[in-house]
């Protein structure tokens, strides 16, 4: 077999073995991606939704918004959603994201979730709280 055909079944080879996993990773994507933008697009609208169902006084001094959660931790699965945090004006102006660590005890027996409100989109470096800000609502989205 020449050389440039064998280059070709090898290509040929690892594109079947790679394209059962290829839509599986741009689904994921353009769910990222897509609430992602509906937050910032309608967080507005749902922020003002969940405070009209809880009943919360518009005088109030505290203040609410929608922002992303994503989770993610030792044993759990990827995830990405919605969240209403609430709080003092100032620190909840911070709030970029949510990040939501999970992580089993004693073997499966416990799982503990923390809720993190955080200044950043990204936590590579690290996972650093916005303090006096809690999550009062979560977003599901029906599959």
């Amino acid at each position: 077999m020449s050389m440039k055909r064998q280059r070709a079944m090898l290509i040929l080879a690892s594109v079947a073995l790679l394209a059962p996993f290829v839509p599986a990773q741009i689904g994921q994507l353009i769910k990222i991606v897509g609430i992602w933008e509906v937050t910032r697009k309608y967080g507005g609208e749902i922020d003002k939704e969940f405070n009209k169902l809880i009943k919360r006084d518009p005088k109030t001094t505290t203040a609410t918004k929608v922002v992303p959660i994503v989770t993610s931790g030792v044993g759990s699965r990827n995830a990405i959603g919605m969240v209403q945090v609430s709080g003092p004006k100032a620190q909840v102006d911070k709030v970029k994201a949510v990040a939501q660590l999970e992580q089993d005890l004693f073997g499966k027996e416990i799982r503990i979730r923390a809720m993190v409100p955080m200044a950043s989109e990204q936590w590579s470096s690290g996972v650093k709280p916005v303090e006096q800000v809690g999550v009062t609502g979560i977003v599901d989205f029906k599959l």
